[in-house]
């Protein structure tokens, strides 16, 4: 019987970030990275902290969000694998921009800032990757300011609903999020969002399982949150 020995450098499949390095480069990277693993609901880290490490997301999903004087949070985004996060505080050597809350159990690497900018400095194609993930960053925060000046809050609901749906073509998608969460990311009160919540519901494009939603006409939503058919 054959016996497969892992690939070390499979820690980092999917993620783009590191797609260009080359593989003894990779497993470097693998060997300095510190493996992580997150509760659901624990803080992976809090706005002001010091930036001191790349985190690249391997299993679960978290929120980056902001918080306000008054406590009230503002959810940016919700990241899944194989997405990294705090590349943005290595670059400049600033503070955390904002907080990052594990949304369910997760597991991720840990890159030091001193191994991130040796691979910044070291490997064109590591840097062209980071360059497109900050422009991403840029864009999809023009986008949720856009938002908020051009559409109503069914409206962002409903795109907040279609970004979190993701790629899946499964007929129905849960989305693991409860309604205040979804308030937060679509920034108005749990009420209004709950009344856009209902109003969907009543016309059959989702329903809510007590603290999961299910969708299950994400065109429906598409063409709400006037968004182009794919």
């Amino acid at each position: 019987m054959e016996i497969r020995i892992p690939d070390a450098a499979d820690a980092l499949t999917g993620v783009d970030m590191f797609a260009g390095l080359e593989p003894e480069v990779r497993q470097r990277v693998i060997a300095a990275a510190v493996p992580r693993t997150f509760r659901k609901g624990q803080l992976l880290f809090v706005e002001n902290d010091p930036g001191e490490s790349l985190i690249v997301l391997k299993r679960g999903s978290v929120a980056i969000f902001r918080t306000s004087p008054t406590g009230e949070r503002a959810v940016l985004s919700v990241l899944r694998p194989p997405e990294v996060l705090g590349e943005l505080s290595l670059l400049d050597g600033s503070a955390r921009s904002a907080s990052c809350e594990a949304l369910e159990d997760c597991t991720a690497l840990a890159l030091s800032r001193g191994a991130f900018m040796e691979l910044v400095h070291s490997n064109p194609r590591f840097l062209d990757a980071v360059m497109r993930s900050l422009g991403a960053l840029i864009r999809r925060l023009t986008d949720q300011n856009a938002d908020h000046v051009f559409l109503d809050l069914p409206g962002r609901v409903a795109k907040t609903l279609v970004r979190l749906a993701g790629e899946s073509q499964a007929p129905m998608i849960t989305i693991e999020l409860n309604q205040s969460q979804l308030a937060e990311m679509a920034g108005g009160s749990r009420q209004s969002v709950n009344q856009a919540i209902g109003s969907f519901a009543s016309r059959g494009w989702l329903r809510t399982e007590g603290r999961r939603i299910v969708v299950m006409d994400v065109p429906a939503l598409r063409r709400r949150a006037g968004m182009t058919e794919r």
